[in-house]
């Protein structure tokens, strides 16, 4: 049963050197367009095979040496990341170690020449007839990233709500992203990284190639949208005709069929259980997985069943010694998934079969050199029960007939030719190491770049720590400020209320001038005190206790005083003023013509308390009348004086008119 199908779903591309080398300068390549019927020949340049490339979307660029079109695995990745999405990059002549070209062409029975548009025919009918490997450097998950579009340093507003911003607008955009992703019915992973205010990254690692995500790369503000394939390890090569091992079979009849096919490893590779497909549709099932070696059964004698698929394969027959227990069963298989008894009905039968084989099969693999099929030798041992050394002999033969048969195509390398082989593989090696170091750096390039970032949010969530820590001081300060202002405020008050305790003492004294307190509200009268006869001596009075109309008024001392200074005193309009100190004649003039009783102090007994003072009523008004006395008198010495000065004018007057 052949495994090949047509690749002419397209037109295939076969490319092959023409002159120079991609490591030079502007190599020139033969192209071959092949559909299946017709040909089309051309030669040019690596750019215009790009934009050829680009222009036409062929199915397959095939190619012997995937090194003619780039020179190193970086430049051949790039290459590869620039193929539209429906081409393959083709080595038609193997992977890792590939065949000379003359010899695939010869045994897959395509024409061949030694020219270069003869060899890039051959390439692209052997890629036509699926022949060779296809090159891959990239799987089919792609990493959508949506992160910060700018730095989360001081913007044009607060450092804090700048930071919140970005952060927000990223979560929004990967919430877009995500319901984008949801919507087209795409199987992804996300990894979020929360920061301050929202997201400062969400990955989103989606089971689709790029073109069949819905979603674009942009830039704008303060959110990135990045996709990229995920690149594998290394360049890996995909046959372009799925290769059928050799497996083992364990089958399981009844009204469920079921089969599980396990790998010469010992490796569980598929299971399959129905109730509806026939024979010929399991049949196709088992074929599709593999080339079936052995087919076993769980019970003894083999199931009639069983024994067909056996002879329909010509494969080797196993049976255990007595029927398998469950447990047993259960035991072999608690490692391997299934749905259903009979799965695990049918995986212990291929298990077992090939526990039984076991030595058998290491002993093949130890002699099987490595350019030998492990899988063919296997076959010739337990299928037509050779020896190992016989079956290794036979396929060996066979392959030095094979060459010996192409060998008119081939020519013997010269010294110098071996030597640059030996230098090239060399040199892929190197690379291959230069490309997996390459692959170490960019990932510890990315774990820099994310400790870097958690060190920048780090250093962000200190300083508004610190922020927090310099407010909260500050406001212990002002706490412990305000603290102090209230005791000292209430240090006044207990002194005021001392004073006032101490006032009310004195007034309930046993005084000489006072009876009770009652008697003593009737006969005291407070006095002002003020220090100086001076304008700044009553304002500072006038501020501390207010002087108002019919205040008695003390002055200390009461010298010195003008005429503006007894004017401003006047403006109080005082009952009485007492003075200690004699009165300039400006201000007594002022005082006396304003009205305002000036008397001695010591016509009163002031007592004083603290600011406070006060005096017997009786005695003040006793010093007021002693004022109106003198104030009358005054008056009428004023009036004498007035009249003789007038008397003395009038006479001076008539004097002068006489002579």
């Amino acid at each position: 049963m052949s495994t090949r199908t047509s690749a002419l779903d397209a037109v295939v591309f076969g490319v092959d050197v023409q002159s120079g080398d991609v490591r030079g300068d502007a190599p020139q390549y033969a192209v071959v367009a092949f559909d299946g019927e017709q040909l089309d020949r051309d030669v040019v340049s690596l750019r215009k095979l790009r934009r050829l490339v680009e222009r036409e979307k062929p199915a397959m660029v095939a190619t012997d040496n995937m090194y003619e079109l780039a020179a190193d695995k970086d430049a051949l990745v790039h290459f590869l990341d620039s193929l539209p999405a429906e081409t393959k990059l083709v080595q038609v002549t193997g992977a890792n170690r590939p065949e000379p070209l003359s010899r695939v062409a010869s045994r897959h029975g395509v024409p061949y020449g030694k020219k270069p548009m003869k060899e890039a025919e051959a390439s692209a009918r052997l890629a036509a007839a699926n022949v060779g490997q296809e090159v891959r450097a990239f799987s089919d998950t792609t990493s959508v990233k949506v992160a910060r579009g700018r730095s989360t340093g001081k913007g044009g507003w607060s450092e804090d709500r700048y930071t919140r911003r970005i952060h927000g607008n990223v979560q929004g955009k990967a919430r877009e992203v995500e319901r984008t992703l949801d919507e087209a019915g795409l199987d992804y992973e996300v990894e979020r990284v929360e920061k301050y205010g929202g997201l400062s990254r969400a990955v989103f690692e989606v089971q689709a190639r790029p073109q069949d995500i819905p979603v674009s790369r942009t830039r704008s503000g303060d959110v990135r949208v990045e996709i990229e394939r995920e690149r594998r390890d290394g360049i890996e090569f995909e046959p372009l005709a799925k290769r059928r091992d050799h497996v083992f079979v364990g089958i399981d009849p009844g009204t469920t069929t079921a089969v599980a096919i396990v790998g010469l490893g010992g490796e569980v590779l598929d299971v399959l259980s129905t109730r509806t497909a026939d024979t010929a549709e399991v049949t196709e099932w088992i074929i599709e997985r593999g080339r079936p070696l052995l087919v076993a059964a769980d019970v003894t004698p083999m199931p009639e069943t069983v024994e067909k698929f056996r002879r329909s394969f010509d494969a080797v027959g196993w049976e255990p010694d007595r029927d398998l227990p469950v447990d047993t069963k259960q035991h072999r298989t608690r490692e391997e998934g299934y749905d259903d008894d009979h799965q695990r009905d049918a995986m212990a039968a291929a298990l077992f079969a090939h526990d039984a084989h076991e030595d058998q099969l290491d002993r093949i693999a130890r002699k099987t050199p490595a350019p030998l099929d492990l899988g063919e030798v296997t076959a010739r041992v337990l299928g037509r029960d050779e020896s190992v050394e016989a079956a290794i002999d036979a396929l060996t033969e066979d392959e030095e007939h094979e060459e010996e048969s192409h060998e008119h195509v081939e020519r013997e390398l010269t010294p110098e030719e071996k030597r640059i082989k030996r230098l090239e593989a060399r040199a892929n090696r190197l690379e291959s190491q230069v490309e997996d170091l390459r692959g170490t750096i960019e990932q510890k390039d990315e774990r820099i770049a994310e400790y870097e970032d958690e060190l920048s949010e780090a250093r962000r969530e200190e300083r508004r720590e610190a922020r927090e820590r310099r407010e909260v001081t500050r406001l212990e300060r002002e706490t412990e400020r305000l603290e102090r202002e209230l005791d000292e405020q209430r240090e006044a008050t207990e002194d005021a209320e001392r004073k006032l305790d101490r006032l009310k003492d004195l007034w309930k004294l046993d005084h000489s001038n006072f009876a009770d307190v009652a008697e003593a509200r009737q006969g005291l009268v407070p006095v002002k005190i003020v220090a100086q006869f001076t304008t700044g001596a009553i304002d500072a009075a006038d501020e501390q206790f207010g002087l108002a109309a019919g205040d008695v008024v003390f002055l200390r001392d009461a010298s010195g005083a003008g005429r503006s200074t007894a004017e401003r005193l006047a403006e109080t309009d005082p009952r009485v003023v007492l003075r200690q100190g004699g009165l300039s004649d400006a201000a007594d003039e002022v005082l006396f013509d304003q009205e305002i009783p000036v008397a001695p102090a010591e016509m009163v007994d002031v007592q004083e308390i603290d600011e406070l003072a006060v005096a017997e009523e009786a005695a003040v008004e006793a010093a007021i009348d002693d004022w109106e006395d003198r104030a009358a008198e005054r008056r009428k010495a004023k009036q004498g004086e007035m009249v003789d000065r007038l008397i003395s004018e009038h006479r001076a007057g008539e004097s002068r008119s006489d002579s």
